[in-house]
């Protein structure tokens, strides 16, 4: 994933080429050796540098000197210094002037592993916050083919778009929530195509798994792993090597998973069942939830350190609610989708259908709507849609502008009243208002919204006029 090397300098060669195999080791490639100062700044001029690793005391010009050099000319690289014992002070000076780090020779392989670890990430973050940047400036997206999947005339959702376009080249961790059927898999499948990972994108629902099973699916077994384990078998982590391992309802994990779950993401490690070894991860892992995760977080339900992992870039998925005037787009798409899929001609909508479903708050979302017009595209009869199974779904009365009474799961409060009252007289008005917004000015269908007739709807309306109450 490392265009640019890693450039080590140094002027002892056993410490070039150390520093060099241990970093091959973790898997970076890209590593090019300086043993001057000429070399190293040939190489930083044509090729660029991802990570810097400076030693402090080098022949003729100080480690200090090449590092103010570097902040001047190169100030989005992070630089480590290197240095012996005796040169702390001067490590601790060059980290108040700029450094990222400082590691004391001889070199220790786990703390360079953190060090370097934590640069890349550091790289990374700074990329994807000016990749960021560049798109919101940008009025038209990079790569609208991904998101074709999405129906949306939306300003927000296109907002999101651009977002999704910044940090899906970065390695770091997505956290995307939502409502149930907002489209949270589609946008992990966009994130996928648009990284241009070249390992495949795997999608598992974790949500009632417990632990054992848990690990089994995410990091695989050896044989003789526990009984039945006959065979080795590699878990999802390891399947989408170099790809997109994408986790749904990742609210619902357990205590006990959820640390695994932090493990990897922290150590880009895994210990498949049965044993001690550990492998390397090079998934990029996607969450996704519909649960209140910051609820969950804030009372120990879900562990902080792995809530603020996953949230190292976060998509927020609006509801169909909050995107209304997808509505027609979605309901025509369906529509035709529905048709090819029942092999019938794509029906004419009522004139009252989007109407009709502007009223509704669409829990389900665009699941939810899917659902809805493919039932009433297979109980249609005709060249124009009946509305009576969509008013059915919407709980009217066989189809009448009757609504039935709302069922146990939905009842509550609708109003939310201040502290000081309407009046009866100001309620009905206000009522009246709602209704009238909610069926744009349809008064049929505004009368069915309050349960009253077409007849007494207009009576109010006249009334209202004779008292000189305008209605928007």
């Amino acid at each position: 994933m490392i265009s640019k090397p890693i450039i080590i300098l140094d002027d002892e060669v056993n410490a070039l080429q150390s520093v060099r195999a241990t970093l091959l080791s973790f898997k970076y490639a890209n590593v090019a050796m300086c043993r001057n100062i000429e070399e190293f700044w040939t190489i930083l001029k044509e090729q660029g540098a991802e990570l810097i690793l400076l030693d402090l005391m080098m022949p003729f010009i100080s480690g200090e000197e090449i590092l103010k050099t570097l902040n001047e000319d190169y100030p989005g690289i992070p630089a480590i210094m290197t240095t012996g014992v005796n040169e702390i002070e001067t490590a601790v000076r060059c980290m108040r002037g700029g450094a990222f780090d400082y590691l004391v020779k001889p070199i220790n392989r786990d703390q360079l592993r953190v060090a370097v670890s934590r640069a890349m990430k550091f790289r990374e973050l700074e990329k994807s916050n000016e990749a960021l940047t560049s798109s919101l400036l940008r009025e038209e997206l990079s790569f609208p083919k991904e998101f074709e999947k999405i129906k949306t005339i939306s300003h927000n959702m296109t907002s999101i778009f651009k977002y999704i376009e910044a940090v899906a080249p970065s390695t770091h961790s997505i956290l995307i929530t939502g409502e149930t059927g907002t489209g949270k898999e589609l946008v992990a499948h966009a994130v996928h195509a648009i990284s241009g990972r070249q390992g495949e994108f795997l999608a598992l629902n974790v949500a009632g798994l417990d632990d054992t099973v848990f690990s089994d699916t995410l990091f695989g077994h050896v044989k003789g792993a526990f009984t039945g384990a006959d065979s080795p078998r590699p878990g999802a982590v390891e399947k989408a090597a170099g790809g997109t391992l994408f986790l749904d309802e990742i609210g619902d994990l357990s205590a006990v998973s959820q640390i695994k779950l932090l493990r990897l993401l922290q150590e880009n490690e895994f210990l498949p069942l049965g044993t001690d070894a550990a492998k390397r991860s090079t998934c990029r892992i996607i969450t996704a939830t519909s649960r209140p995760l910051e609820y969950l977080k804030d009372n120990d339900a879900f562990r902080k350190d792995l809530f603020y992992r996953l949230k190292t870039h976060h998509v927020r998925l609006p509801s169909l609610r909050e995107r209304k005037e997808d509505i027609p787009l979605l309901v025509q798409h369906f529509l035709e989708s529905a048709s090819k899929e029942f092999s019938k001609p794509v029906p004419t909508p009522h004139k009252e259908l989007y109407s009709l479903l502007s009223t509704w708050h669409f829990p389900g979302n665009v699941r939810e709507l899917k659902a809805m017009v493919y039932d009433a595209v297979a109980n249609h009869e005709g060249r124009m849609m009946s509305l009576s199974t969509i008013k059915s779904a919407l709980g009217y009365a066989n189809g009448s502008n009757t609504k039935l009474p709302n069922t146990a799961d939905e009842q509550r409060k609708k109003v939310q009243f201040f502290d000081e009252l309407p009046t009866f007289k100001e309620a009905e008005i206000l009522l009246l208002e709602e209704a009238l917004r909610r069926s744009k000015g349809n008064q049929a269908l505004a009368a069915s919204l309050l349960g009253v007739s077409r007849s007494a709807i207009s009576q109010r309306l006249s009334k209202a006029e004779d008292d000189s109450v305008k209605f928007s």
